[in-house]
């Protein structure tokens, strides 16, 4: 698989706060990447940093080849990165349907036709359409925002949190959306989770993230294996 993002010694954080301290990642077309950590280790950090949120300090960023690290996150969305981050952040007052065009629309994509394929790739949505995004469940919410953020047809999609506070059935349909979108559409995902159970279905490889570092990069079956996870994370004591 040909390397679509390479991270190289990222560094950044808040005035004068360091998070993260030299992050190096590579992630493949068409691959799921899971990032695993405690909260405060540098997860939304790496995130915020990666869509351009958040100025690096130091470090390069690499997408398809091109260094972005100095672009503005609209420029970068235009280049083909999409982000849902963690408590979704939809827009309450708008419908389903506006919604949807404010992602396509925002990175130049025609409205009409991202719709359409929003409500083929997510059924739920399309008896949604006209229903305003604040009155959805939190699952519904959940696949809303990602459905924004795919109708701008990113090539590297950055989810933060996405299980948070959603049923399991919900949890489920996202991984197999995931799974059906990486593997049709060759998108790249970047998770980051603490729901061991979805990054072990669902990643290709695992990153493990501790006090702004990667320290290890596992197979997602050791996510099952209860002595690994202990002495990588300290999840299960």
């Amino acid at each position: 698989m040909a390397e679509l993002l390479s991270v190289r010694g990222l560094r950044a954080g808040y005035k004068q706060i360091p998070i993260l301290h030299g992050i190096d990642l590579a992630a493949h077309a068409g691959e799921i990447l899971g990032i695993l950590g405690h909260n405060g280790m540098g997860k939304t950090t790496l995130l915020k940093t990666l869509i351009g949120l958040l100025p690096a300090s130091a470090g390069e960023v690499f997408f398809e080849g091109a260094d972005i690290a100095a672009l503005a996150p609209h420029a970068r969305a235009r280049r083909g990165l999409g982000y849902v981050p963690q408590g979704r952040d939809i827009f309450p007052g708008l419908s389903v349907r506006e919604n949807i065009a404010m992602g396509a629309a925002s990175v130049g994509r025609a409205v009409p036709e991202a719709v359409a394929r929003a409500a083929a790739d997510f059924p739920v949505l399309a008896r949604l359409l006209e229903r305003k995004g604040g009155t959805l469940s939190g699952g519904e919410q959940q696949i809303l925002a990602l459905a924004r953020a795919l109708a701008g047809e990113p090539k590297l999609l950055l989810l933060d949190e996405p299980t948070e506070g959603i049923q399991p059935s919900v949890v489920e349909e996202i991984e197999d959306h995931l799974r059906r979108l990486a593997r049709e559409r060759a998108l790249t995902v970047l998770v980051v989770e603490q729901d061991l159970d979805f990054l072990a279905n669902l990643a290709d490889r695992v990153l493990v993230i501790q006090k702004g570092r990667i320290v290890r990069e596992l197979e997602p079956r050791a996510l099952h294996d209860v002595q690994t996870i202990d002495e990588v994370t300290g999840f299960i004591t």
